[in-house]
């Protein structure tokens, strides 16, 4: 398909042109869909992971594959595959922190740790608090899990009641509910 356009007796700048946009695009695609599979696989989400992988090698097998059978022939051609590659990653992160798909776990270090919870539940958070000891004596361990793109609110909550809170944020792969059946 990409051969027919480079093989034409004078493809001109314009066809060039098109021809390199469509590596750019293509590459877009392939790799931005490589990125949200591998966040996929990495949360065990098979069937996502399934249906992302199934498009991403598609797409590489009917036009990235052609690109690099053209390369050879076509040096200036290995300008936009970059630029579509070097894209496609920064591009597939956005979507993948755009959908923020899991859920995550804060864990809250306060001296405020009673009214940080209490203003984190009524906010519809689930909060569970310990008595720890820092290096400067008492504190609060709070343990907030929620899904991922709710994390922000999480930390703002946190941030507005004591501003020197120190907090880590994790990943959930796996949580049980009340009657310990596993879930995703």
């Amino acid at each position: 398909m990409l051969s027919t356009f480079l093989n034409a007796t004078d493809p001109g700048y314009m066809t060039v042109g098109l021809i390199s946009i469509a590596i750019v695009v293509a590459r877009i695609i392939d790799v931005s869909l490589s990125t949200f599979r591998t966040v996929a696989v990495i949360q065990g989400r098979r069937g996502l992971a399934w249906v992302l992988g199934f498009f991403e090698v598609l797409v590489w097998v009917l036009v990235v594959s052609e690109v690099l059978a053209t390369v050879k022939d076509h040096a200036w051609f290995a300008i936009p595959y970059s630029v579509g590659f070097a894209s496609g990653n920064w591009i597939g992160i956005w979507i993948e922190a755009y959908f923020a798909l899991g859920n995550q776990v804060v864990r809250i270090f306060s001296k405020c740790g009673a009214m940080m919870a209490e203003r984190l539940r009524a906010d519809g958070f689930g909060v569970t608090e310990f008595d720890g000891r820092g290096k400067d004596g008492p504190v609060s361990m709070l343990f907030v899990a929620g899904e991922r793109k709710r994390v922000t609110d999480i930390v703002r909550i946190a941030r507005e009641c004591d501003p020197k809170c120190y907090y880590t944020i994790g990943d959930v792969r796996t949580a049980s509910t009340a009657v310990d059946t596993p879930t995703r």
